[in-house]
């Protein structure tokens, strides 16, 4: 299944209350544009045209980073001056199906487009619809009527088309008032636009308390997995140790190929194990003399960007150090400051404990150091 897409991203959302334009905000600690952008990847789409106000190009690429098969392009001053730039970007061939969906719809899956695309097969056009549940009243202040909600339907996106079909259907828009969905457009070029089965999920983000909403409903997309990491470096010659992040002034060092900071590579370890992408030794092998010396902050900063790339974002982590010397207590606040920074979190979500084995073992005859750590990362199911 592969389709080409358009995300429009480009509008103020001004009913969403103060604050960035809706597509803009988090949902469950990631920007709405990226949740709709991930979804239709997901789905099989084979381009994403993502369509954001000129100012806002920058921070589109921070959103959607370690995303691979989008772009962003300028949009215009309304809705379908954005989707006719979105047009615009794509090569697609024009019987290619194209499906234009707005950003702050966020909860959009494979299913949905499966149904779209089934449904465009014997048409020109489809969208999700559902039927009205409530009764509707006309007026102003009082009620002068009640209608008939019998035939009507509420249009969700993503919307489907033939590429060619909807570029023609713009191109002949002559209406003087603006559409306000692409369905419309191509109805009044004379299409046909089937109805596939909407899905109360495919809400749209408008009001301030949609977003309360999205909230609940983001968790039930997302499962927390864990991962654990232990790592150790004997004592040798030198005047300080790298813990977590910090040099501590000690009688000796510790000898590694890289810095030996083994709260870095405990926490690095058990990252890579929370998303399933091996060891440090995978990445970064010892044999391989670039890494020689290295300061483990980038172990630690390639583990976080592997977890974002899969849609992951860390929530919390819990490091401990094992060890008669160097006492860890004083420069515990330092190292929870340095690795909450690394991963991205806020300090509070990140514990540094020492122990000791009471003389017994390696640690405990001051041969070396170890650590262990574990990392909680949210991620799609």
């Amino acid at each position: 299944m592969s389709f080409l897409s358009i995300v429009v991203a480009a509008g103020e959302g001004l009913r969403a209350g103060p604050g960035e334009p809706k597509a803009w905000r988090t949902l469950a600690g990631r920007p709405v544009v990226r949740w709709s952008v991930e979804g239709l990847l997901a789905a099989g789409a084979r381009e994403v045209i993502v369509v954001v106000a000129g100012d806002r190009l920058a921070a589109a690429e921070d959103a959607l980073q370690g995303l691979a098969g989008w772009r962003a392009v300028a949009g215009g001053a309304t809705r379908a001056l954005s989707v006719q730039a979105g047009l615009a970007a794509l090569a697609g061939k024009d019987d290619e199906p194209v499906l234009v969906h707005d950003a702050a719809r966020p909860f959009v899956t494979r299913a949905h487009v499966e149904r779209l695309l089934a449904a465009l097969a014997d048409a020109d056009g489809a969208v999700p619809a559902l039927p009205v549940p409530d009764t509707l009243k006309r007026g102003d202040g009082a009620v002068a009527e009640t209608v008939s909600r019998e035939g009507l339907w509420r249009a969700q996106t993503p919307q489907a088309f033939r590429l060619g079909r909807l570029r023609a259907a713009y191109a002949a828009w002559g209406a003087p008032s603006e559409p306000t969905d692409d369905a419309q457009v191509v109805e009044a070029a004379g299409g046909r636009v089937a109805l596939a089965a909407g899905d109360p999920m495919l809400m749209k983000l408008t009001y301030p308390e949609d977003f309360a909403m999205a909230e609940q409903l983001a968790g039930g997309g997302r499962i927390v997995r864990t991962g654990f990491g232990v790592d150790a470096h004997r004592f040798g010659p030198g005047d300080a140790v790298w813990l977590a992040g910090v040099s501590i002034p000690h009688d000796r060092g510790l000898v590694g190929h890289s810095d030996a900071d083994v709260g870095l590579h405990a926490l690095t370890d058990a990252l890579l194990g929370a998303i399933a992408e091996g060891d440090i030794g995978q990445h970064f092998p010892p044999s391989d003399p670039k890494w020689k010396g290295a300061s483990s902050d980038r172990f630690l900063i390639h583990a976080v960007e592997l977890a974002q790339a899969k849609g992951g974002r860390v929530i919390s982590a819990d490091l401990t150090l094992i060890c008669e010397r160097p006492k860890i207590g004083p420069h515990r606040d330092a190292m929870r400051a340095r690795v909450a920074e690394l991963l991205g979190l806020p300090v509070e979500r990140v514990s540094v404990k020492a122990t000791t084995t009471e003389g017994m073992g390696f640690t405990g005859r001051e041969e070396g150091l170890m650590a262990q750590a574990v990392v909680c990362v949210e991620t799609p199911r």
